[in-house]
């Protein structure tokens, strides 16, 4: 990857174009929800892209991608995206694409060992959480015996936080529970787990604050400005990023969810120092990739 040319590096893309076959029965519908909460075509009619269709769309735009599935197989009954296929294909496409890879942490000492392994063997440079897709709070003791795997593999931890398209307009929400994803349990692993960096993805709504306090005292955590359109950022969000975790703020998309097209073309239109903009959109990524 030669970081020189890019025009910006986007810290969270989807793998969302399921891998065994057939979709599993519910996932049209949570797609379809999915999709109006966003106001995206995709997925509405049932197309969404490969991770072959995202390499070719992010190397036409010059911008890198970290991209990764979601596995939240125990909670929904949707069969994970394979992490070992994810991280082929970026393999495949290195020259703009970055393996990130996603465990339940319900998944335990297996789990554990699968991300050393995916480290080690696949070159994954990171792991997605969910909390509330996941159904776990991130400072249960029992996601520790992971946590360490990945903090002892030197890989990075990015975790969903805030509210979520995830079952949105859904009858009970598909189940999800919100409170899961308030960024303040964060806190708790950014202590435990000091030199094991952590983002945490998303305007953290309604819990922007907790996101930008826990980010300002712990050294090791990063925010992720991924999920909305920029021109629904919070004034309080804005200021931070202008100021205090300038060289903590990363650009993300949400692909295909909200594309980059639109995220970046919102955010000219928003009152970001002309120093910063650089930092969000490829400087402080490329610093945490080590790229």
């Amino acid at each position: 990857m030669n970081v020189d040319d890019l025009i910006a590096i986007d810290i969270h893309t989807h793998a969302e174009e399921p891998c065994c076959g057939p979709r599993d029965d519910g996932y049209d519908e949570f797609q379809a929800a999915m999709a109006t909460y966003f106001r995206n075509p995709a997925g509405k009619d049932g197309m969404l892209p490969t991770v072959h269709d995202t390499a070719a769309y992010f190397r036409e735009r010059r911008i890198g991608c970290v991209i990764f599935p979601v596995d939240a197989e125990r909670e929904t009954g949707f069969r994970r995206y394979a992490n070992e296929e994810v991280a082929q294909i970026a393999a495949e496409n290195a020259d703009i694409m970055i393996p990130f890879a996603s465990i339940d942490p319900a998944k335990g000492k297996a789990g554990a060992r699968e991300a050393r392994r995916l480290v080690r063997e696949f070159g994954v440079r990171g792991f997605k959480f969910h909390p509330t897709l996941q159904g776990f709070y991130p400072n249960d003791r029992s996601a520790y015996v992971l946590y360490e795997a990945i903090a002892e593999e030197g890989a990075i931890t990015l975790f969903h936080t805030g509210q979520t398209g995830v079952g949105a307009g859904m009858r009970g929400g598909m189940g999800m529970r919100l409170k899961y994803s308030n960024p303040i349990y964060l806190d708790d692993v950014a202590a435990d787990f000091p030199d094991m960096p952590i983002i945490l993805a998303h305007p953290s709504f309604p819990w922007q604050e907790e996101a930008l306090s826990v980010a300002t005292h712990k050294p090791n955590v990063y925010i992720d400005l991924s999920g909305w359109s920029p021109k629904y950022f919070p004034p309080i969000l804005v200021k931070y990023a202008n100021s205090l975790l300038k060289k903590k703020m990363l650009f993300g998309s949400d692909w295909p969810a909200i594309t980059p097209d639109r995220w970046l073309a919102d955010f000219e239109q928003i009152e970001m120092k002309d120093e910063v903009r650089p930092l969000i959109l490829k400087e402080n990524a490329r610093r945490l990739l080590g790229l």
